[in-house]
Order: C-alpha cells, then structure tokens, then sequence
C-alpha cells in the first residue's frame, strides 16, 4: 500500500546532521577565506568558487570525498530511509546541496539505490581535476520568480513537477521533509493530503510556526534522527491502513452493488416468468 506514497527529503541537516558544503569547507581548513568571501555573491557561485580556491591549494577529488565519507549523520536516518524504501515509498531528494557531495555521501552509506530522483545543483569535474558546481535554475538567463527561495533553486517549483508527474499515477500522498528556510515554499505548495515533517527549532520550523495555517498540509515536528524515523514510519502506516480501509470499503461497495443489480434483475425476470408459463 506504501507505493502511494512519494517521502521527499531535503539532505543538509536532514538526512545528514550538518551543512555538507560548511563541512568540506571546514574539514579541508578553508573556512577563513569562504568567511571572508561570503558578503560578496550567491551561496552556489560562492561554492564552486572555493572549488577551484581547493584546486590550486592541491586539493584533489579524493580528497574532497575522503572528507565526505566522514560527515556525521544519524543511525536512524539510515534505517529510516531503508525501511520507507521496503516499504514500498517511492523516495527523493530536493537540495541546494550539489549532485557530487549528495551521490558520494549516499554511496558510502549504501543509500544511494533507494532514491528514484536527486533534485540537486548539478556538479561536474573539469579538465584540470576541478569540481564545478552549477545553479539548478541558472540565474544569469532568468528568475525563477520566487522571492522566497535563493536564486539558484525554488524548491517549491521542483515540488510542483513532482506533484504534476505523479497526478498522472492516481491518487499519491507527499510527506516532505526539511530543515532550512528554503524548506517553507515547498511546504507551502503540499495540499491537505499531504504531510510535512520540518525538523523543531530550526528554521522552516520557525517559519511554519508563525502561521500554521498558511501550511495546508498536516505538520509533523522531529528532532532527531531517533524521532525522524519514528514520525516518519508512523505517518506511512497510518496512510498505508488509511488507503487499505477506503480500498475494502470500496470492494464492498461494488459487491454490495451487483448483490443489489442480481437482486433486481431476478426480481424482474420472475413475473415474466410465470407470464409464460401461463
């Protein structure tokens, strides 16, 4: 019965309990200078910046998955997303992260095969051994037309083509999942079918508690990764016996219903019946 139901994660202190961009930064010692030239452009940009600043410093693409493989994330995040997946969810990802540091990290983890999509900023290795980092939606050609979101992604238009492409399924239930401000448009785009898990006193959190009724879908908080899976596990088996009542109810109905058409028809074929034999 899960397989109506489409888990959508963000992966920054979502599934992993950190920033990964922040942790490659600080684990390869060039948190100074990203500092230093935050102020001066978009996050993204600012990314593959320190990419080629990595580069020059010697840095290799080993190395920046070296450091990867270590980012702390939670043990119930892994058995959450793995018993969704066996369940029967159909999982994605949404995140400013990068295609690079999302794929690497769910591949050391074993993760990266119950993932149907990765919505993410696309990375990609140069000529000279460089990692590129590139916008979702490229800024430089046109906005996205979101003041909510940043200029590379609106997380909300990704969720709005995912709601288009599985309209076209039947009837599917969304449970969203995210920490960051960048987590709010979406949330704000789930209909009352959907649910949405923002992580407590963080800043979607904070954003959806100014006005919960703005949110049309029904919110669930977590804490943790302990609480994560419990939360989450518990909104796929509600929906799971929900679906599974509304699909006994409705063999009943159809049976109850030749029972009714049977009866009907026998009713009528009696008098004439006897008509006949008359």
């Amino acid at each position: 019965m899960a397989a109506a139901i489409v888990v959508v994660f963000d992966f920054d202190k979502t599934i992993i309990d950190v920033d990964s961009d922040n942790w490659v930064i600080d684990e390869l010692g060039f948190t100074d200078l990203f500092n230093q030239l935050r102020p001066t452009m978009p996050w993204n940009s600012l990314m593959d910046r320190m990419m080629k600043e990595l580069r020059s410093d010697g840095k290799t693409m080993e190395d920046i998955a070296e450091v990867l493989k270590r980012i702390p994330i939670h043990s119930q995040v892994i058995s959450a997303i793995k018993e969704a997946h066996d369940l029967g969810c159909e999982l994605r990802i949404v995140s400013d992260a990068n295609m690079f540091f999302i794929e690497t990290i769910l591949k050391h983890l074993g993760l990266k095969d119950c993932f149907t999509e990765i919505n993410t900023n696309p990375a990609s290795v140069d000529e000279e051994g460089r990692l590129r980092i590139s916008p979702h939606h490229d800024f430089t050609q046109s906005s996205h037309g979101c003041s909510l979101c940043p200029p590379n992604m609106c997380k909300g238009l990704i969720i709005e083509r995912i709601q288009a492409s599985i309209s076209k399924e039947g009837s599917k239930k969304i449970i969203y999942l995210g920490d960051g401000a960048g987590d709010y448009c979406p949330s704000l785009k789930l209909t009352e079918a959907d649910y949405v898990m923002p992580r407590k006193n963080f800043p979607v959190w904070a954003l959806i508690s100014k006005n919960p009724l703005l949110v049309k879908a029904e919110i669930h908080e977590w804490i943790d990764g302990g609480e994560m899976e419990r939360v989450l596990l518990q909104i796929i088996e509600r929906i799971s016996r929900e679906e599974l009542i509304s699909s006994n109810s409705a063999q009943l109905f159809s049976a109850d219903c030749k029972l009714q058409t049977t009866s009907i028809a026998s009713h009528g074929a009696s008098p004439q019946a006897l008509s006949v034999t008359q």
